[in-house]
């Protein structure tokens, strides 16, 4: 019998505490979707949909012509479904994971390793860092979504510097005056920044706990009368806060970027890039790897000195990190997110409701296709059957591979792919 390359897959769920909870999670109203059997508690938090061959979330192959039972495991035995190019240079392994999120309240204060740091730190500490890759991720909203993203402009640190003096006694004097002497000296901003940076996170916990509740106390009783709350940037120290009481994480709003995005919009982690997801629903693509170095607004293992070693201490604004979309010269519905990493390229497939056939194209490696909106039937290039897919279908089509899509939804589709394009 000919071999089957493109199927469905059911994807493993992790309710990590800060998802949403219900279907008011993305990933949840995905679930059901795509099983009308899954059972969705709505007192429980649904956070990440993880679509790959994770050993930690390895998906379930839902194709009874299919002797593995895994993704994993089934790639293992036909590494050439990857694509030639991906196979010899990823060792024969998928090279992403794919993964939905919908977070309710902050992630931590973390940032991801490069390949260096991550082989160095799997060998002393594999307890707190399970592999030896590297992990740039990309974040592509699904609903208006919110995240701290890089180190904010040194004007923009110095303005709160001025005007929270909880933050500024944290910092301490001479890193602040440092900081704000070198304004218009771009060789000396990292240096300055790190030293601010390393300063407050490495305080004393006595001592940032009563700067905390002391600002606290004054931006509640500014926003109870009616002031403006905004030179303490109010309304995100309050409600971090209230998720993370006396967690140092919260004086990290005034070093990082506040980046917000609408539906459609992306924005991507390099290697130490400082970062926090507050809110919303989004598509994730990441390198295939578990490695995150943590600092704040967590109860997991928290690692300051390499966080505050391993940093990019370069300021930028906050438009700067909404990365660029491209549109496929080709074909008008494709919209591609391809980073400067080769680890991983998204795709948006946006079918007008005008339109009820459309391929997707056969590409040299292994991609993962997830349904957002809409319902069509789907055959392979092979044609061996006809499968039905819809919102919360996932399917894994192998390198070389095309499928053939008869659109019955009114309102068109709205589909995501993960690839690796070398």
């Amino acid at each position: 019998m000919e071999e089957v390359r493109v199927f469905p897959l059911s994807c493993v769920v992790q309710k990590y505490a800060w998802g949403k909870v219900g279907l008011d999670s993305e990933v949840a109203k995905l679930v059901v979707s795509g099983d009308p059997l899954a059972v969705i508690e709505e007192d429980k938090p649904y956070a990440e949909l993880w679509m790959g061959a994770h050993p930690k979330g390895d998906a379930v192959i839902r194709d009874n012509r299919i002797s593995q039972k895994t993704l994993g495991r089934w790639i293992a035995d036909h590494p050439g479904c990857l694509g030639s190019k991906v196979k010899d240079t990823f060792q024969g392994q998928l090279p992403f994971l794919f993964k939905v999120l919908s977070v309710n309240i902050a992630l931590s204060i973390q940032a991801h390793p490069n390949r260096e740091l991550a082989a160095r730190l799997h060998t002393q500490f594999p307890e707190h860092y399970p592999d030896s890759n590297h992990k740039p991720e990309m974040a592509i909203a699904l609903t208006p979504f919110e995240g701290l993203c890089g180190f904010r402009p040194v004007e923009e640190i110095g303005g709160f510097l001025k005007k929270v003096p909880e933050f500024h006694a944290l910092v301490g004097n001479e890193a602040a005056e440092e900081l704000q002497s070198i304004v218009g000296d771009p060789l000396r901003v990292p240096g300055a920044l790190k030293k601010c940076f390393s300063r407050m996170m490495n305080c004393e916990k006595k001592v940032f706990v009563n700067q905390l509740n002391t600002l606290v106390k004054r931006v509640s009783e500014e926003a109870a009368a009616g002031k403006d709350t905004t030179g303490s940037n109010g309304e995100l120290l309050l409600r971090l806060h209230s998720q993370f009481p006396g967690d140092i994480g919260c004086f990290s709003i005034y070093f990082l970027n506040m980046v917000k995005l609408e539906p459609g919009e992306a924005m991507f982690l390099g290697a130490n890039e400082p970062h926090a997801y507050l809110f919303g629903d989004c598509i994730e693509c990441m390198a295939c790897s578990d490695n995150t170095v943590r600092a704040g607004l967590t109860p997991k293992y928290i690692d300051v000195n390499t966080l505050c070693e391993m940093l990019s201490y370069t300021p930028a604004p906050a438009s700067s990190k909404i990365f660029p979309v491209s549109r496929d010269p080709c074909d008008p519905f494709l919209f591609l997110y391809d980073p400067p990493v080769p680890d991983f390229t998204v795709m948006k497939i946006q079918v007008p409701a005008s339109v009820k056939q459309y391929t997707v194209s056969p590409i040299d490696s292994a991609s993962i296709l997830l349904v957002v909106q809409g319902e069509a039937t789907g055959a392979s290039t092979a044609g061996l059957s006809e499968m039905s897919i819809k919102s919360g279908s996932v399917l894994f089509i192998s390198a070389s591979e095309s499928v053939s899509v008869h659109i019955t939804s009114p309102a068109g589709m709205l589909l995501f792919r993960a690839c690796c394009l070398l």
